[in-house]
């Protein structure tokens, strides 16, 4: 079995400015690089889990979402993070797909494609949504990522910087 870490996207590894849909409106969010590779040195598979309802929207296209995904991968990739997966979900609410977080569809395509062993394993969210997604889909470990620290979380970790991110990996 393997251990994984999973990401939200939005708001976890680029800075959340609503429907990030092309290069020029990603940047990374500070410190996230290094806590991949941190994650990556400690055995951990690097997994994506992101909810897209901008595609479902009609504010980009799936293509645009392909090419983001492929040009932040071969970013991170320079960097000596590899992302093994990225799995996302283009729907909107209302669409009531089981993929769309809080529903815990695309965790469960991971565990079962990676064969992931959810005990050992972590979420990394900035919403109740994905923290939910994790418990129900079983993920041993969730970290809600709170930057100015003023929300409240039923996470079991709260962190306000991806350094403190290494130390729990520890």
């Amino acid at each position: 079995m393997n251990k994984a870490v999973f990401f939200d996207r939005d708001g976890v590894i680029n800075i959340d400015t609503g429907y990030v849909g092309k290069v020029e409106d990603f940047s990374f969010v500070e410190g996230i690089i290094p806590a991949m590779q941190y994650a990556q040195q400690q055995g951990y598979l690097l997994i994506i889990v992101t909810n897209q309802s901008g595609i479902g929207r009609g504010y980009y296209t799936e293509d645009d979402f392909q090419q983001l995904t492929a040009w932040m991968k071969a970013e991170l990739a320079q960097q000596g993070a590899l992302i093994d997966a990225v799995f996302h979900c283009p729907h909107i609410d209302s669409d009531h797909c089981e993929c769309r977080k809080p529903k815990p569809g695309m965790l469960l395509q991971a565990i079962e494609k990676f064969d992931v062993d959810c005990d050992n394993s972590w979420m990394i969210g900035d919403s109740e949504r994905d923290i939910e997604a994790a418990v129900t889909a079983g993920i041993g470990h969730t970290v809600f990522f709170d930057p100015d620290n003023n929300k409240t979380t039923s996470a079991q970790h709260k962190i306000s910087s991806h350094s403190e991110l290494t130390t729990l990996l520890s």
